[in-house]
């Protein structure tokens, strides 16, 4: 029978891991503010001179892709609902050939510095304006969710005030950001993808050896219902299923690798489009690693708490908080080893915070200000470090969004959803249909864009029961709590503590009355960008159709008249 106390706290070697890891970060932006120069031209400090290379910029993008909302929040979807989550490996092969085939040739060959100046050359520059609005709105708000991560860790673990951390990790990411450009964002993201290899890597050795051996972690997670890999149930309700993670997932993930800025925006700074592509195709054999240390991990976080589940005990208030847990619970005896994991964690957000207000300075320079504002370039340098400024702060206010949204994934996943669908509509509208025109093109962003607020809010409104997401069962039958915070020794059965898990899920299946709250608010978030994208295609192309190719439309009309007959 496991009794529970108290967890080990960080000790010094711990905080000098940790700070080691944020000043040599800090160093890194630095020394890009100097280097060659500085950062004399808006060029240089948002496009490294367009003179980067496959591997960096693919190491960038694996950084960027492992935010703490990976480190923290994928262990503990595989600990609760199982290893169907790995079915991503699959999506990330599609989404890594549409990116680089599709959009990257687009995007580079026309030279751009923000992917929408795209939409003004094919649509207008009031669809360039939307869809550069849109953007600021997604990445500010899923900035706020992977910034508030890494502080809830740190809370978790060390105790350190919560928006203490969450100001730091902005200041912090602000300072390089401004001080050395994509360059120093780049080459941070290097160094920082190490660190998180080494946190994974730490916590997974660890877990294998308190467990004696890896057949010993598979053994109970099979037991335990977590190999569930193979679930091919169409229904579109289920929260996770082989087709809502491919389907679902390739319209999320192009989203983010095909057409958002932050990602765009590093592999059009390549030297040449072969570098462009091979930084995509390098990425994802990165996208697997970590996506098999975020699965064993969280098949090793069922094997050691399967007789008894904190989350369930109240031992953690939340499942994102199972992953310090167990790293102060099985490597308390090893000093600097719990600063490691946690900088992994604060790794993770650095890397995606800063690809973000690079992102958004770049945007904010070349589509809100060069284009009404008549610049030198060394001014638009300077503004491109003044909105990085910008920026940093008000994604340090949008954190407090992320303390109210549950579970970090899935928050992170369906804001992407909500409003990175519709762009990757809009942008697929433009290059895989000649037909469309501006009208289409604001009218189907318009219209992608309200049914997936729509049903994104909705779903927010009226979660949904656990009848539909099907977590796996968790257990305390082996739990004996010790709890020293009141100085006395208390005891809860397992059936005591099941019950106060259990009344939640009956509460909110109780809570589900109607057909448009079980069925539509029910939708897989997975599925929000796919019917935003499939929206704004289909309502664009019609009404660029009807409102000004009637000719086209006609002889369409009338080929389908002759084929049928």
């Amino acid at each position: 029978m496991k009794v529970y106390s108290e967890v080990g706290k960080f000790v010094v070697w711990d905080y000098v891991v940790f700070a080691a890891m944020l000043v040599i970060s800090a160093v890194i932006g630095i020394y890009y503010a100097i280097a060659d120069g500085g950062q004399n031209t808006s060029k240089d400090f948002l496009m490294g001179g367009r003179k980067m290379t496959a591997v960096p910029v693919a190491l960038s993008l694996t950084a960027s892709f492992m935010s703490a909302v990976t480190v923290l929040g994928t262990p503990a979807e595989i600990y609760r609902n199982g290893a169907m989550f790995s079915i991503f490996g699959f999506t990330y092969v599609f989404v890594v050939i549409i990116s680089s085939e599709i959009f990257v040739p687009v995007f580079y060959r026309l030279g751009i510095t923000s992917t929408y100046e795209y939409l003004e050359l094919r649509f207008n520059k009031a669809v360039r304006l939307c869809g550069t609005i849109l953007f600021i709105i997604q990445t500010i708000l899923y900035t706020g969710i992977v910034i508030y991560a890494p502080a809830l860790a740190l809370n978790q673990v060390t105790g350190f005030d919560l928006w203490g951390a969450v100001i730091a990790t902005g200041i912090i990411c602000t300072f390089y950001c401004t001080m050395g450009g994509l360059k120093a964002v780049v080459w941070t993201d290097v160094f920082q993808v190490g660190v998180m290899v080494a946190g994974f890597s730490s916590v997974i050795i660890r877990a294998v050896v308190v467990q004696g051996g890896v057949s010993t972690i598979l053994n109970d997670s099979y037991h335990g219902g977590r190999l569930n890999f193979w679930d091919f149930d169409v229904n579109p309700l289920r929260r996770h299923t082989f087709w809502t993670i491919i389907f679902g997932g390739i319209c999320t993930w192009t989203g983010i690798y095909g057409v958002n800025q932050a990602q765009v925006q590093r592999y059009i700074s390549c030297k040449t489009l072969l570098h462009a592509k091979m930084s995509l195709y390098v990425n994802l054999i990165g996208l697997w690693a970590i996506l098999a240390c975020a699965v064993f991990s969280g098949l090793s976080l069922y094997s050691i708490y399967k007789d008894c589940d904190p989350w369930t005990a109240n031992i953690v208030s939340a499942p994102d908080q199972l992953m310090p847990y167990l790293v102060l619970d099985i490597l308390r005896d090893f000093p600097g080893v719990p600063g490691l994991f946690v900088s992994c964690a604060y790794s993770g957000t650095l890397s995606t915070v800063s690809s973000s207000i690079n992102a958004l300075a770049a945007v904010t320079v070349e589509d809100l200000v060069k284009p009404y504002i008549n610049l030198s370039e060394k001014k638009l340098s300077w503004a491109s470090k003044g909105t990085s400024i910008l920026y940093g702060a008000l994604c340090i206010g949008m954190a407090a969004l992320a303390s109210l949204m549950g579970g970090l994934l899935q928050a992170a996943l369906s804001i992407i959803g909500m409003i990175g669908g519709p762009l990757l509509g809009l942008f697929a509208l433009g290059i895989l249909f000649p037909c469309a025109n501006p009208t289409g093109g604001l009218v189907g962003l318009a219209a992608g864009f309200a049914v997936s607020l729509w049903v994104g809010i909705g779903s927010q409104i009226y979660p949904v029961s656990a009848a539909r997401t099907q977590p796996l069962p968790l257990s305390t039958a082996g739990c004996n709590f010790s709890v020293s915070a009141t100085e006395s020794n208390w005891t809860m059965t397992s059936t005591e503590a099941s019950s106060l898990f259990t009344t939640g899920a009956v509460q909110t299946e109780d809570s589900t009355g109607d057909s448009l709250v079980e069925n539509w608010y029910s939708l897989s978030y997975l599925y929000f960008s796919t019917i935003g994208t499939l929206v704004v295609v289909a309502v664009g192309v019609i009404v660029s159709l009807l409102s000004g190719n009637v000719s086209f439309f006609s002889e369409i009309c009338i080929s389908l008249f002759f084929v049928k007959n």
